[in-house]
């Protein structure tokens, strides 16, 4: 798991856009982490899930490193946004994870909102942690984001649809029980997301959107 949050950090506008050197949906030939051809049957999708995109976060930081005792490092500027530019390849512009090759395969991290419901029923917190805590880059509603290792997926915001592949799950990290409360990390065991490879270029906004998979995928659970 990633880095710090705080719980009134103000949205806005993505970050500064980068050049892009393809149109948005192009998808490349072959899967960067794998080396694996991308199927036409991939970019059929045959599952649709209507989703909500609740919270989308880029920060040029990592903020959760050293010891939890000594707290997050301070966040520089804004780092949630009411849209975000992803790049095939590389990532989402502005975020920390942005174009560095060791990342490919996990340069955007998705969770289910219903995961931290589930922090907060487990835990008896009187209300849901804020899910900029996990340090995810995408939390996404209506939907067994852990369901996603291996699959091939598409999200829309009606702004066209951003191709991903999900890897390898986003285990949560001890810092959980520093940032949330006292057995959030044991509690979020199972539930802390994925890792994700970006596919094609495009951009993401908060609200209603259509996620399509190469598999099918249940209801988040609860």
């Amino acid at each position: 798991m990633e880095e710090g949050a705080e719980l009134d950090d103000p949205t806005g506008s993505s970050p500064a856009a980068a050049p892009a050197d393809s149109a948005p949906g192009d998808v490349p030939a072959v899967d960067l982490v794998t080396g694996e051809p991308i199927t036409p049957a991939d970019a059929e999708l045959p599952f649709m899930h209507d989703v909500t995109v609740e919270l989308l976060l880029a920060s040029p930081l990592h903020r959760y490193e050293g010891r939890p005792e000594d707290g997050p490092v301070e966040a520089e500027g804004r780092e949630l946004f009411e849209s975000i530019d992803l790049r095939a390849g590389l990532g989402i512009v502005g975020d920390r994870y942005f174009g560095h090759p060791a990342h490919v395969g996990s340069a955007v991290t998705v969770i289910a909102a219903e995961s931290l419901e589930h922090v907060a029923r487990t835990l008896g917190l009187p209300e849901v942690p804020h899910a900029s805590f996990t340090r995810r880059n995408i939390v996404l509603r209506g939907v067994d984001v852990d369901d996603l290792r291996n699959v091939v997926f598409s999200l829309d915001t009606d702004a066209g649809p951003v191709l991903f592949r999900g890897h390898r799950p986003a285990n949560p990290c001890a810092w959980m029980d520093a940032a949330i409360a006292q057995g959030a990390h044991s509690a979020l065991r199972g539930r802390g997301g994925m890792r994700c490879e970006v596919l094609s270029d495009g951009t993401l906004t908060l609200g209603p959107a259509v996620l399509r998979s190469s598999a099918e995928l249940g209801p988040a659970p609860v």
